[in-house]
């Protein structure tokens, strides 16, 4: 199974406006973040707070520490190089009675691509899930020869 290098961007705050955390998440991913997540937690003093994580190629770290750095109220970020294990993944496009959605394929496991999901949904008016439905049914389908 293939190996890859990342970094983890983490930070801790117990006094940032939660509309700024979520604004934060959204940069992140903009900028190339693999994935972006909090975790609750209790802080000292027993105060709530959260852990900001982010998971980067290396070369996008410090970029995403400057963000953190820069929008939230934290003082200091930790970066911690990593490694991940990682299934081959491929696109599949099916056509599906709500026009054609992207699948990304690992493996065994097929997921549809959220973002034309939503839009197909909203464009028929249907449930959101009636259209993931539809695409997972038309990858059951596909030729697996084509390209």
């Amino acid at each position: 199974m293939p190996r890859e290098a990342i970094v983890m961007i983490e930070t801790s705050v117990d006094d940032c406006n939660p509309q700024v955390i979520g604004y934060v998440l959204e940069r992140a991913l903009e900028m190339g973040a693999l994935d972006a997540y909090t975790t609750p937690v209790q802080m000292k003093k027993g105060r709530p707070g959260v852990v900001i994580t982010r998971l980067a190629r290396p070369a996008d770290g410090e970029a995403l520490a400057a963000l953190l750095l820069r929008e939230t109220t934290s003082l200091g970020v930790r970066l911690q190089p990593c490694e991940r294990l990682v299934l081959e993944r491929r696109l599949v496009r099916v056509e599906t009675p709500y026009g054609p959605i992207t699948l990304k394929v690992a493996g065994e496991k097929a997921a549809p691509e959220y973002e034309e999901c939503r839009a197909a949904a909203r464009r028929h008016g249907v449930p959101l899930a009636q259209v993931e439905a539809a695409a997972r049914a038309a990858f059951c389908g596909w030729d697996a020869g084509r390209p």
